[in-house]
């Protein structure tokens, strides 16, 4: 099993995701749970797309993580 890192941003109206590890693989959605597993199926696509034309699949190496501060 292979864990990439998605980043969830507020799109306004929507989400949006990116996957800093895997260039151009982004999705929208209207909840974290459609984008998780849309980003998910984005993921498997993108990577037998690279595989497919003979590129390299980049390896996972982001990671991300909350710090919360006193306001």
């Amino acid at each position: 099993m292979t864990t990439y890192t998605i980043i969830i941003e507020d799109a306004g109206p929507n989400l949006a995701a990116y996957v800093p590890d895997l260039p151009g693989c982004i999705g929208v959605a209207d909840t974290v749970d459609e984008l998780t597993e849309m980003m998910r199926e984005a993921i498997e696509f993108h990577i037998e797309g690279l595989r497919l034309s003979g590129e390299e699949v980049p390896a996972p190496s982001t990671t991300a993580a909350a710090v919360s501060i006193s306001t």
